[in-house]
């Protein structure tokens, strides 16, 4: 049993370095016309940039391609895989057929991940993908710990797990946002509907705030809180998780550099001197939580099922 891999999702190019010295061994970048809910836009100058950056630390990019594809977009699919065949990325993400069977035709050597987000919830669909060429499931963020070790232990491909940050409880290809703003008569422009304006929808019964942003693939609603896994790691480690993700949608560099470091010396300190492990984790937890935005309290999500959004 081997150490999880440490993928994180940042911001910009500037980070890739930063972050590969903090601990990371992986990252996850894209563009929106691609990929879905990333931490940053890489066009494609960017996306060869990071990857030789990363490359020159022995760490790995994985592109995203994990967009909901409609007629208008599949065209485009052969040159940006190409493209991303070209560049020595590691892997691509995908969730569409439509990505596979071009990567097939393509790029026939190139890694994929499948991750879909959502129906990543049992072991045979994973090995179904894995069967069709998919090397490695996101699981979905929805299962608990029980359901991931069972996934694990039956699973013919890698597994990932995201175990810190945000995640999504609602998409929508319509800029509900934008259109409720024209529907009064105002001219809101898209580009100001960004994930940096600060946009929330308010549960005053739960005292909750939903952040919400719309990009060029609609509108993403998404989860009060964060996840936070640093103190509850044992059972992942002792699964033989493959990769454990921290995501980095609407976070600050700095704020995935303390993280990624307080997750690198936890998992270190959990396979280098175990009986050290609980100290060294609720201290990164505390960590952690002085990087904390305010309006955003750490849980634990689906994996011990206490979490009601």
């Amino acid at each position: 049993m081997g150490k999880p891999e440490i993928l994180i999702t940042p911001t910009k190019v500037e980070d890739i370095a930063m972050l590969a010295d903090a601990g990371a061994d992986a990252f996850i970048i894209g563009e929106q016309y691609y990929g879905l809910r990333l931490a940053g836009e890489f066009n494609r100058d960017e996306v060869k940039e990071a990857i030789e950056i990363a490359h020159a630390k022995g760490k790995k990019v994985y592109v995203a391609m994990n967009n909901i594809f409609h007629n208008e977009k599949i065209d485009a699919l052969p040159d940006y895989v190409a493209f991303l065949r070209d560049v020595n990325a590691d892997a691509i993400v995908f969730g569409d057929p439509a990505v596979l069977m071009t990567a097939r035709e393509v790029a026939p050597d190139m890694k994929l991940h499948w991750n879909t987000e959502t129906t990543a919830t049992n072991w045979y669909t994973c090995n179904y993908w894995g069967r069709k060429g998919a090397k490695r499931a996101v699981l979905a963020r929805e299962i608990n710990m029980d359901s991931i070790v069972e996934i694990k232990e039956n699973a013919e491909v890698e597994v990932e797990v995201q175990v810190h940050g945000m995640t999504c409880m609602f998409h929508s290809k319509r800029y509900l946002v934008g259109n409720y703003y024209r529907y009064q008569g105002k001219d809101l422009e898209v580009k100001r509907q960004s994930k940096e304006e600060g946009l929330y929808l308010y549960d005053e019964e739960r005292d909750n705030k939903y952040p919400i942003f719309e990009d060029e693939n609609g509108t993403h609603i998404m989860s009060p809180n964060d996840i936070c896994m640093i103190d509850e790691l044992e059972e992942l480690l002792d699964a033989g998780i493959d990769a454990v993700k921290i995501d980095g949608v609407l976070k600050s560099s700095s704020y995935l550099k303390a993280v990624t470091g307080a997750y690198r010396e936890a998992i270190d300190t959990y396979f280098e001197k175990e009986e050290d492990y609980v100290e060294v984790a609720d201290r990164m937890y505390q960590t952690i939580e002085a990087v904390q935005p305010k309006n955003r309290p750490l849980d634990t999500g689906f994996f011990f099922k206490e979490t009601v959004y």
